[in-house]
């Protein structure tokens, strides 16, 4: 039986981007709208929750003492100890009208972003490829960009869009993380629930966070569905494996857009999961800035 409990219960109105460092045994995530970060040893202990001053919604590992944070403005370089920012590359830092939304580190070390309107406006969002100093944009045009994780070895990108509830896959070069083709429909969702956050394990398979389905959907890469783990909340947002055997889950939730009657029935809404899993997950490599 799947063991789900609540791993730290200050709700996030937008709770999202989990991640963990293995270099120092700690789980992150964040509350996008509110500009929190969020840290909390595995190992036990109280979490830390920063003020970012502005919107953030992804982090990615540069070395035991620099984080790379993607923000409404773009990628800063966060001193771990001290807490400071320096932007280091900014990313519609010019359009107020988006922010920053998912993303996630490719095997070759380059860090996949995405933006989107902060009205969730339509077409208003990209996607980018950031690597050691250089940003190219991928794909535009995109409403609300998700799902962004990679194949094991590399070779795949997946990307979804909650607007349309489509996943795509894309050939992406191992060494560089750079698309090689044309993305191809992977999944396509007609029944309950969004495709949100996604991460992939060691498997090649596809953990994805329903929005508004109150699950977690298993995909193998052909894209059949082979296990589900259903979750007490309705808008579960992103999955991380953590742990250094990585075969535990952390899953980020929300409370955003429920009236008040759903909060009173999903107490919980907003709060941190964990799932501890049967398996070997995939931990993300460090980010090359």
């Amino acid at each position: 039986m799947t063991k789900i409990s609540i791993f730290h219960d200050e709700p996030c109105e937008l709770g999202e981007g989990p991640g963990f460092d293995p270099l120092t045994n700690t789980v992150w995530w964040f509350d996008i709208l509110a500009g929190r970060l969020f840290e909390k040893p595995l190992a036990g202990g109280e979490a830390r929750m920063h003020s970012l001053g502005q919107m953030a919604s992804a982090l990615a590992v540069v070395d035991k003492e620099r984080q790379l944070v993607l923000t409404e403005t773009g990628l800063f370089v966060r001193d771990r100890s001290t807490g400071h920012t320096m932007m280091h590359q900014p990313i519609e830092a010019d359009n107020p009208a988006t922010r920053s939304n998912d993303a996630r580190v490719h095997p070759a070390g380059a860090f996949w972003v995405s933006t989107m309107g902060k009205k969730a406006e339509p077409s208003a969002g990209a996607v980018y490829w950031y690597r050691e100093g250089e940003l190219r944009k991928l794909y535009g045009n995109i409403s609300i960009a998700n799902s962004i994780c990679f194949a094991p070895d590399g070779r795949a990108a997946y990307f979804a869009d909650l607007a349309l509830n489509i996943v795509w896959r894309v050939n992406t070069d191992p060494e560089t993380g750079l698309p090689n083709g044309e993305p191809t429909e992977f999944l396509r969702n007609t029944g309950s629930g969004g495709f949100d956050g996604s991460v992939v394990d060691a498997d090649g398979n596809l953990w994805n966070a329903s929005w508004g389905g109150s699950r977690i959907d298993v995909f193998a890469p052909s894209g059949n569905r082979i296990r589900t783990i259903g979750l007490p909340i309705p808008q579960p947002t992103c999955p991380a494996f953590i742990g250094t055997d990585s075969a535990s889950l952390v899953v980020t939730s929300a409370y955003a857009e429920m009236d008040e009657a759903s909060r009173l029935a999903y107490p919980d809404a907003g709060k941190t999961f964990r799932i501890e899993i049967a398996g070997k997950g995939r931990l993300d490599p460090q980010v090359r800035i």
